[in-house]
């Protein structure tokens, strides 16, 4: 039997013959890729495309699904005329305009191989915009996807193979079609703003060009719904935190970020600047302080939690000047433990942490400098009214670390291919699921107090069983232990040993006074832990933004100088390094806020409750 090159049969019932095979050995066309349709792999005389690029396209994908490539004889307005590129391979196709329309049809056609085909995995036809074309709805999906998954998946599918270049480039020409390119980002940044503003009224959001060429700044942007959530229901509690970006014109984003009734992370703020310095942190407390405005006068005196640099402790300072401002306590730990690397001293130095009054605190600190005396000097350098629970005076409700970190880091993993518009919308996105999400919970929820403020309640009720109460007065009670006693006001709301203060919930001490008289323990913990609470802050709502096609690309921004002007934003001077970026800049377990340690109230030391205390007394 005479061997034949690779020929397609036409039709209803089309199959192909691949070359060295008899024509029993024939198959479907739709077997030979499962990605490519049968429509596609087949050709007719007469058959017509919309355009010469639609006619290009569906020509490569047929010579890569069939394993053979083609050569372009002619191309130009008026025809296409293509051929099997091995010589001697009578295999040819010509298609040609048709008068007064974009279309293109077939006029002649051989559909016959005599050739071998490709006989290898590398394909003249496999460039980086068919890539590009054939990644495109797995990168829609997962914006995440991998080069290296890329051309694994494409020599899975087709059979081809292409470099991890190819790969690279055809995902960036695929996410460029898809969001749009960096710069056009930037171009779009005056509408997007506008567009904010006009479907959230009462939102602020701003951006900020500078230079004669208008390069980018800095972007704010705060939804009303969040700004009246944390007016009305949050705690006066705020994190700063900031994550370096890695895109192509690098940049980062800062937060200030809120904490709701049931603990969650709740953003208030956020913003891109160009460049993380002082004069960005003071522009970005600035808008802050006037996205707040008057309302900061009837709120208790904010707390704010951040690592301290020189440039936010100036901005807050400035901006709001009567807010405790404190260390997160996992910057100080790690501070600590790298400066002296001893593990004895660390326990201690916990110890200290969590110390509720000063004399317990000097006893830990005449501990830690009994072996090594250079904690004096590190207590110079951090002073603990910075950040000791026994003297700071901020209220933190237990929140002693940055717990914005984890989700500032996963937003710019997840964001780090995308332009600076699209980036703001994941963003968006998440807020208005975290609201939805959060009110629907908030509204099946039957109690006062929201779960994690019950649990904490019912252990101290259940702590309370241990204590004699004496009652002093009506709002005065003693309460009595084996070892210590601890006065309690239930109409100030004041515990000697300082717990209900610190996390505005009745310490043990408090329920045990509360049920001697009557009282519902629930009824005396802080407004912002009730369901109440909970619910109203998330009662407004995040609303849509049209898609950018129904934006106007030029909008209202703001040159250095603080004018109001319509501005083309151009990317910033700043770019990405050659080299693969680091995308995993810290492991995530890291960041995990270290568990709040117990102290026992009956033989005072850490990592057990007074109920299950073995200690002899």
């Amino acid at each position: 039997m005479a061997e034949q090159g690779l020929s397609v049969v036409s039709g209803a019932n089309a199959t192909i013959t691949l070359p060295g095979h008899s024509a029993e050995d024939a198959y479907p066309v739709s077997s030979v890729n499962p990605s490519v349709s049968l429509a596609s792999q087949t050709l007719a005389i007469g058959q017509e495309f919309p355009d010469v690029d639609t006619c290009r396209r569906t020509l490569k994908d047929i010579a890569i699904a069939l394993h053979f490539e083609i050569r372009i004889v002619k191309s130009d307005r008026s025809r296409f005329i293509a051929k099997c590129s091995k010589d001697g391979c009578p295999w040819r196709v010509h298609v040609a305009k048709l008068p007064g329309v974009p279309t293109f049809t077939i006029r002649t056609l051989n559909a016959e191989h005599t050739c071998e085909g490709v006989q290898n995995l590398h394909h003249q036809q496999a460039s980086v915009g068919w890539v590009a074309r054939s990644m495109e709805a797995r990168i829609r999906d997962n914006p995440q996807y991998k080069p290296k998954e890329i051309l694994q998946d494409i020599r899975d599918q087709h059979g081809v193979a292409v470099s991890y270049m190819q790969a690279w480039r055809g995902k960036e020409r695929s996410m460029a079609a898809l969001h749009g390119t960096y710069e056009e980002g930037f171009k779009l940044l005056p509408a997007y703003c506008e567009q904010i503003r006009k479907t959230n009224p009462g939102s602020i959001a701003s951006v900020v060009a500078t230079g004669q060429e208008n390069t980018f700044q800095r972007l704010f942007v705060s939804y009303r719904a969040a700004i009246y959530g944390f007016i009305n229901a949050c705690r006066p509690l705020l994190e700063l935190d900031r994550v370096h970006l890695k895109g192509k014109y690098l940049g980062t984003l800062f937060c200030a970020v809120a904490i709701d009734a049931d603990d969650q992370l709740f953003p208030l703020a956020i913003a891109v600047v160009n460049v993380e310095s002082d004069e960005n942190w003071m522009w970005f407390m600035s808008e802050l302080r006037k996205l707040l405005g008057v309302n900061t006068d009837s709120m208790p005196r904010l707390t704010i939690l951040s690592e301290r640099t020189l440039g936010m402790v100036e901005a807050v300072e400035t901006h709001f000047p009567n807010a405790f401002h404190g260390f997160c306590l996992r910057f100080i730990s790690e501070n600590f433990r790298d400066t002296f690397k001893n593990s004895k001293l660390v326990n201690i130095f916990w110890n200290a942490v969590y110390a509720l009054t000063t004399a317990e605190f000097e006893n830990k600190i005449s501990e830690m400098v009994q072996i090594s005396e250079d904690v004096l000097h590190w207590l110079h350098r951090f002073n603990p009214q910075l950040w000791a629970v026994a003297y700071f005076e901020g209220v933190r409700y237990g929140h002693f670390t940055l717990t914005a970190t984890e989700l500032l880091y996963n937003w710019a993993l997840e964001c780090h291919e995308l332009p600076i518009v699209q980036m703001m919308e994941h963003i968006r996105h998440q807020l208005t699921s975290w609201f939805n999400e959060r009110l629907n919970i908030g509204m099946r929820l039957t109690s006062i107090l929201v779960p994690s403020a019950e649990k904490q309640i019912s252990e101290a009720i259940s702590d309370a069983r241990c204590y004699k109460v004496l009652r002093a007065n009506e709002v005065e009670f003693e309460i009595v232990s084996t070892e210590r006693t601890n006065i309690v006001d239930i109409r100030n709301r004041v515990c000697s040993c300082r717990r209900w203060q610190l996390y505005g919930l009745p310490c043990a001490h408090a329920a045990a006074a509360l049920i001697s008289c009557g009282q519902n323990a629930h009824l005396f913990a802080e407004p912002c832990f009730t369901v109440h609470s909970y619910r109203e802050t998330y009662s407004q709502m995040i609303h849509p933004i049209p898609d950018k096609s129904l934006w106007k690309e030029l909008g209202e921004g703001t040159d250095g100088g603080g004018a109001k002007v319509d501005i083309i934003i151009r990317p910033p001077k700043t770019r990405r390094p050659p080299g693969r970026p680091k995308k995993k800049v810290l492991r995530l377990e890291s960041l995990k806020r270290p568990k709040r340690v117990v102290q026992c109230g009956r033989c005072h030391m850490l990592g057990h409750s007074q109920k299950k205390c073995t200690q002899p007394m």
